[in-house]
């Protein structure tokens, strides 16, 4: 029961996981193995530029260490795996930097652009960012380009062994590599460069027949095709070409699992129209390939709802339903994965307990007299003890044991911040007070606490998309929401306006008035709106605050949205901005798909209407007596699930596992009331927010992959379909327009450039 439980959520964290899954790397692109290092496409180099710089940076990064050549004689300072742009541009650096390296492929040098069709033509983008490092790359046909780098290597004098690849990696005592290539040869060295990339891995149908020598899995000369039945099996972008390709001189079947290709460019897509309308092509969807016969290929495919057999007759087939990560071969290598699940949760769990209970008895405030008899120092040995157990779990890399320490603390953290006399168990009555220091207590301490992490590690995540990148709106983005959460989340709640009733800044008048002079704590009502800061019209508000609320919700917030959408959740707003800074880091794993977006419209939408009923029952309880005993309930349960739990412990427990902006996206009362208003606008059409693309889309995914909401942007951007948030949660954080290497995607209508724009296109992370 318990591993089917811990099963299922496992399979909710692991939405995150995308099919360009990759290995789990640091900033310098180092794995969980020190000196092993992958660049290019698996490291998140979707065009050849860019795989280019990566390898002459992470050469910088070796020659910078200490240890960076071997002491033994016959070892290699460096071993690159795979002859791609990535790696050969890293070896040309290495010898230039006088280190001893050699470079293993298994087929031929750059072998994935070898196999593109004759004549294909190689773009040398981003046009912006001139090429690094010694690999010369311009736009030039694919044979062009690989003759110049084979010019190169030969004029370096280059030691590139093809067609031995890497079988095995050991780790050796002196922390050196050993390395077995499919030939039986060793290599030893120093520092091992993987760069062996992914998309000459396709993927494969895995059904009978598949392997016989009229069926591919790559187009390489079409032309010498011709007056034949083709069998062209996918739905994307390479799919469509090819069969296009194909029907200039043959008759061409396309067969695709789903009803429609949804994620093709929008010029495939018209061209594609037109060869089904000239009879060209052939499409069968809602079909999938079960056997490849000699001459005939089994379809089962679905007609008006039921399932059929269909024959199709083919004389060559090409299966191009994409490439895969080689993850067997990484894992074999002991490279770890992102978001790879292990430990056990029933496990972690019991830590946790235990450390609770622990606790429970060394606090003294037990009422049950068993417990009472047990000395208050063995409780604090065994939650210390569960604890350190709980913890060294998590440090040998237990995803489930990291979880229960992240939990215990904000479990804590929050659960004592509550009061005196109202902290959760076991905290009730003894732990309030012993956390307050300098005479101030943990809520003030917390906000300290809480703006020192966002202010840490929103310089981090600045430098990372702003100043890395030259990125005047993320510069200005991550500035803003520091600034916000220093001035109007910590400044002027805690001290600004204590001054100004000390000294009379506000008047006479508001500086004697108790209801106003005594209640700093809505000044976070300035900047936070109804229904996020739930409280602005109820508990006795001055009609100061009154007024400003629903100036602020009912007039900033839906005129704002008219032309920023839910921009103020990534700009504004101080529980957005740690999701933007301390979460950023795992912003990848946010959850996407279907589900997660049925979650996110459920969820937000049961916790606004909550907002909207506890607040009409609040403000007419002392009209409508009825209204007052369920009006007081609902506000303590909605201070208790929404206020604590879904805005603060199990957010930031889930922050390294669901990205950052689990309650913002899930929960948040005022995101759903911005959506609802974004839909209104947009059926109105007078909504000015949406995130356009042009025709340049690669399809690489780095788009999706760094969506802090889960939003599909690739599949918007393929068919240049405007993002807004009538179909879309997009928060407008801008991150998907910084990381496209292609600058396919802008605020506004296609072509028009918002004011504050890259000046250098955008990196890779």
């Amino acid at each position: 029961m318990l591993t089917k439980l811990q099963r299922w959520f496992e399979g909710i964290f692991e939405t995150a996981n995308m099919p360009t899954r990759r290995p789990e790397l640091n900033a310098s692109r180092e794995s969980n193995l020190r000196g092993l290092y992958v660049i290019g496409d698996l490291a998140g180099a979707p065009v050849i530029k860019l795989a280019m710089e990566q390898g002459v940076e992470v050469i910088e990064q070796i020659t910078r260490l200490h240890d960076a050549r071997s002491n033994d004689p016959e070892a290699y300072d460096a071993v690159v795996v795979g002859a791609g742009a990535a790696g050969l541009n890293a070896a040309l650096a290495a010898v230039d930097k006088g280190l001893r390296c050699v470079v293993l492929e298994k087929n031929k040098i750059a072998n994935t652009i070898e196999d593109f069709p004759e004549g294909k033509w190689i773009y040398a983008e981003p046009d912006d960012l001139p090429p690094k490092g010694k690999l010369w790359l311009d736009g030039a046909t694919k044979e062009d380009l690989i003759g110049r780098w084979h010019q190169i290597i030969r004029d370096n004098g280059l030691d590139v062994r093809t067609g031995d690849g890497l079988k095995s990696l050991t780790r050796d005592k002196d922390d050196s590599f050993t390395l077995t290539t499919d030939q039986g040869k060793q290599y030893r060295a120093r520092n091992v460069i993987l760069a062996t990339g992914q998309r000459g891995n396709p993927r494969k149908l895995g059904v009978a027949g598949e392997d016989q020598e009229r069926v591919y899995h790559r187009l390489y000369s079409p032309k010498q095709y011709h007056d034949e039945q083709i069998l062209v099996v996918g739905g994307g972008n390479t799919a469509a070409e090819a069969a296009l390709t194909l029907s200039q001189q043959n008759k061409v079947t396309l067969s695709y699992r789903g009803p429609q290709l949804y994620r093709i460019f929008k010029d495939n897509e018209r061209q594609l129209q037109e060869a089904i309308a000239a009879g060209r092509v052939q499409p069968v969807f809602n079909s999938q390939v079960k056997e490849f016969g000699e001459k005939e290929a089994t379809l089962a495919i679905e007609k008006e709802g039921k399932p059929a057999t269909e024959k199709v007759s083919f004389d060559h087939a090409f299966v191009l339903v994409g490439s895969e990560v080689p993850t067997a071969f990484l894992t074999s290598l002991g490279l770890k994965m992102e978001n790879e699940w292990s430990g056990s949760m029933a496990r972690s769990a019991a830590l946790v307990l235990a450390t609770l209970l622990g606790l429970w008895v060394m606090g003294g405030n037990a009422s049950m007299e068993l417990v009472q008899q047990i000395p208050h120092w063995l409780g604090g040995v065994v939650a210390a003890g569960a604890f350190a157990g709980l913890l060294a779990m998590a440090v040998r890399g237990q995803r489930w044991a990291w979880m229960g320490t992240g939990f215990f603390g904000f479990y804590s953290l929050y659960g004592i911040k509550l009061g005196a006399g109202q902290e959760f168990w076991p905290y009730t009555g003894w732990a309030y007070d012993l956390f307050r220091f300098a005479d101030r207590p943990l809520q003030f301490w917390y906000t300290v606490f809480y703006t020192v992490v966002m202010t840490f590690f929103g310089i981090q995540a600045l430098k990372r998309w702003g100043l890395d990148r030259r990125d005047k709106f993320q510069i200005w983005r991550f500035s803003s929401l520091i600034s916000f959460q220093w001035i109007f989340f910590f400044i002027v709640p805690e001290f600004l306006f204590r001054w100004a009733i000390e000294y009379r800044w506000v008047g006479e008048r508001l500086a004697t008035d108790p209801q106003f002079a005594e209640q700093s704590w809505r000044t976070y009502g300035i900047v936070y709106a109804w229904p996020l800061f739930f409280y602005t019209f109820f508990y006795d508000p001055h009609q100061i605050w009154i007024i400003w609320g629903v100036v602020l919700a009912f007039g900033i917030i839906p005129v704002m949205v008219i032309w920023h959408g839910k921009r103020y959740c990534s700009w504004i707003c101080g529980c957005g901005g740690l999701a933007e800074t301390l979460g950023d880091r795992w912003r990848h794993l946010a959850p996407k798909g279907k589900a997660s977006h049925r979650w996110e419209k459920k969820m937000t939408l049961v916790v606004f209407i909550a907002a909207v009923l506890i607040t009409v029952m609040m403000l007419g309880r002392d009209v409508f007596e009825a209204l007052r005993t369920p009006a007081e309930r609902g506000l303590y349960a909605y201070r208790i699930v929404a206020d604590i739990w879904l805005v603060g412990i199990l957010p930031l427990t889930l922050y390294p596992f669901l990205g950052g902006k689990v309650w913002c996206r899930y929960w948040c009362p005022l995101a759903k009331m911005m959506e609802l208003l974004s839909h209104l606008y947009e059926k109105l059409r007078f909504s000015q927010y949406r995130i356009s693309a042009n025709e340049k889309c690669i399809a690489c995914g780095e788009c999706t992959r760094y969506c802090l909401v889960g939003i599909d942007v690739m599949s918007f951007a393929l068919k240049q379909e405007s993002i807004t948030n009538a179909n879309s949660s997009c928060i407008g954080c801008g991150v998907c327009v910084t990381v496209c290497p292609m600058d396919v995607l802008n605020f506004g209508p296609v072509g028009v450039k918002p004011q504050l724009v890259q000046i250098s296109n955008a990196r890779s992370a």
